[in-house]
């Protein structure tokens, strides 16, 4: 592991895990304001998203004001090969914890989607930069069931959209060759546009 991004996740994590509850709610109201000058999160169909812990910037007002317009919400479930899976979910659906506690939604196979299906995807982070590039928890899973999009042009679908508090931007994130680069960072302060994410490997 690059040492500068273990450090970096450390730090960041610690930061995070200091905001009480008063701060997240503003972080959310926050994040909403930014999400709403993305037209695509406006009209666009299915929007995955993830379901927050560890401090993570929650999403609890983006997926109501999605679901007010009849757009679909999906929540990530592990797959096969650090794969990532999605299904619909909504408020009252069934969920279960998988191997890293975190709550998926209980589904049948038949109704799984792959990233492929998703019009925007949401992603938690730790850190991010302008240029696009995210630094995640180090599982590689948004990476490895995104990988098809470091071969085309970008923006693409699905269109990437990290997910962060304003503090938690540096400078530069070290980048490593399987790194999947986003289209935006929307913060609790504002939504950022990364120019670098949009040219083809």
């Amino acid at each position: 592991m690059n040492d500068s991004r273990a450090l970096l996740r450390a730090r960041m994590s610690v930061r995070r895990n200091e905001l009480d509850a008063r701060q997240r709610i503003a972080a959310a109201s926050g994040l909403l304001h930014s999400l709403e000058a993305l037209p695509e999160l406006m009209t666009d169909r299915n929007v995955a998203g993830y379901w927050a812990i560890r401090g993570e910037l929650p999403l609890n007002l983006v997926v109501a004001s999605l679901q007010r317009r009849g757009q679909h919400y999906f929540l990530p479930l592990l797959g096969d090969g650090r794969q990532l899976l999605f299904a619909e979910y909504a408020h009252g659906t069934a969920v279960s914890h998988n191997r890293f506690g975190i709550p998926e939604p209980e589904v049948a196979a038949d109704r799984r989607r792959t990233a492929r299906d998703m019009d925007v995807v949401l992603l938690p982070l730790l850190a991010f930069d302008r240029r696009g590039h995210r630094l995640g928890t180090g599982g590689g899973w948004y990476d490895a069931s995104l990988a098809f999009l470091r071969d085309v042009g970008r923006p693409a679908s699905p269109l990437l959209v990290g997910i962060g508090y304003a503090f938690q931007e540096v400078e530069a994130i070290p980048e490593e060759p399987w790194d999947v680069g986003l289209d935006y960072v929307a913060t609790d302060s504002e939504l950022i546009a990364c120019g670098a994410s949009r040219q083809p490997s």
